[in-house]
């Protein structure tokens, strides 16, 4: 028995499928880069552009982040993050590596060689001077790190700005959508692509769509005046006779505009033709799908509305939003701030005490009843565990005081808590337990 050979690949030489005639067999897909002009100009002519780029961004920052540590320590760390403007700037290098595929933030300290290793050990208290954004246009990306061996394989050996040279360890590295293999990364080696490479198509596709019915609607109603033997009297008498068809549609056009009527030869006709726009908006709403589904952000968002209803599927729409944000947070913003965040650390209170660290802020902002309904849980909660009686009481107070804090029922309680115990160690506090 003979069999034939299986391949992957479906074929149907009848419909022409997967064959040399098949149209499709030819499409194919090419090097998508985009010249960093063309971008900026995106960025400034295309609301949708501008939207794809800076949402995420914004987002990932918007709420920041919350230190673990006593309130002496975390006062000292948002304190040093204002005095430096991290947020703004984060959110800058942020933009610029989602627009233009990569961006730094400089890390400015006393040590004025930066063709040395940065070494947040030896960083002393407001060692940190200053940061700046630097985008991928303006700072050169140095040979890669080749040897699997060595630390730092795959990334730049240095940086280099006007031929000085920059140790990688001096700068917060953000990049744009990670790249497959630096083989195909063309002139965007040791970064990464725009995150409008992607959906360029897309964007291109629903902004003419949208140009093209804005210049529908100017005409969407037609006059159609036929003058008998027009061609041929035009062509016999010329220039006088234009002028006088010009003059008598000029007349026409005043008569219908002040009154709503107009006198027309009887062999004259007239007809309007109207544009029909009954199928547009769903042509449209298609289009911003589509580019919602390319860019990952939800239409809600994107365009401020939701086909399923923020009480359906534009609900799942958020949630799946907000954890793409995480996703960014935690394996993106926190891998490429790293060095940045310990030299924070030590600028603002002269060591790195090892049980420091920070949480990213949850994007979904409770209502006043929500925090009120979760508060009454925690409380309840604890209630029950503090009846149970194995727990001590002080473990099981300083975990509600957390939990409270943390939630933001009670915002203040934490550092109050605190103050109060200070207090009463010191003996500074009345008979009657007042502070």
């Amino acid at each position: 028995m003979q069999f034939s050979r299986m391949t992957d690949g479906l074929r149907n030489v009848i419909a022409n499928l997967g064959t040399a005639r098949d149209k499709s067999s030819h499409s194919v897909y090419v090097d998508p880069e985009i010249e960093d002009a063309q971008l900026a100009m995106m960025y400034r002519g295309s609301s949708i552009a501008r939207k794809i780029v800076r949402m995420p961004a914004q987002d990932s920052f918007r709420e920041w982040r919350e230190w673990q540590a006593n309130a002496d320590q975390i006062s000292a760390i948002e304190a040093e993050e204002e005095r430096l403007g991290l947020i703004g700037k984060s959110v800058q290098a942020k933009t610029r590596a989602r627009l233009f595929g990569g961006a730094v933030i400089y890390i400015g300290t006393t040590d004025t060689d930066a063709a040395k290793p940065l070494i947040p050990e030896r960083m002393r208290l407001g060692g940190l001077k200053y940061l700046t954004v630097i985008s991928r246009n303006r700072i050169s990306a140095g040979p890669q790190q080749t040897d699997p061996r060595l630390e730092g394989y795959g990334q730049p050996k240095y940086y280099s700005i006007g031929g000085e040279e920059i140790h990688p360890s001096r700068v917060a590295a953000f990049k744009g959508e990670e790249l497959p293999d630096d083989l195909y990364a063309g002139r965007n080696i040791g970064w990464g692509d725009s995150s409008l490479t992607s959906c360029l198509s897309d964007i291109r596709n629903l902004d003419a769509t949208i140009a093209n019915v804005a210049t529908l609607v100017f005409e969407a109603k037609i006059d159609v005046l036929g003058i008998k033997n027009f061609n041929d009297d035009l062509r016999t008498f010329g220039d006088e006779y234009e002028a006088l068809v010009k003059t008598k549609l000029a007349l026409t056009a005043t008569g219908k505009g002040i009154n709503g009527m107009f006198i027309k030869d009887a062999d004259d006709t007239y007809e309007q033709k109207n544009a029909s726009f009954a199928n547009l908006p769903q042509v449209i709403e298609s289009f911003m799908q589509m580019t919602s589904a390319a860019s990952g952000i939800p239409m809600m968002l994107l365009f401020g509305i939701s086909p399923g209803g923020i009480g359906g599927q534009g609900s799942n729409e958020m949630r799946g939003y907000y954890d793409r944000i995480k996703v960014i947070q935690t394996l993106e913003n926190q891998p490429e701030m790293h060095i940045l965040d310990e030299c924070l650390i030590r600028s603002a209170l002269g060591s790195r005490p090892a049980e420091i660290h920070y949480q990213w802020r949850s994007l979904h902002q409770p209502t006043t009843q929500e925090k009120a309904a979760t508060g009454k849980s925690i409380a309840e909660t604890f209630k029950i565990a503090s009846d149970i009686g194995d727990i001590p009481a002080e473990a099981l107070t300083n975990s509600l005081v957390n939990a409270l804090t943390e939630n933001g029922i009670a915002p203040g309680l934490e550092a109050g808590y605190a103050k109060f115990f200070n207090q009463q160690a010191s003996g500074d506090l009345q008979d009657d337990g007042a502070i």
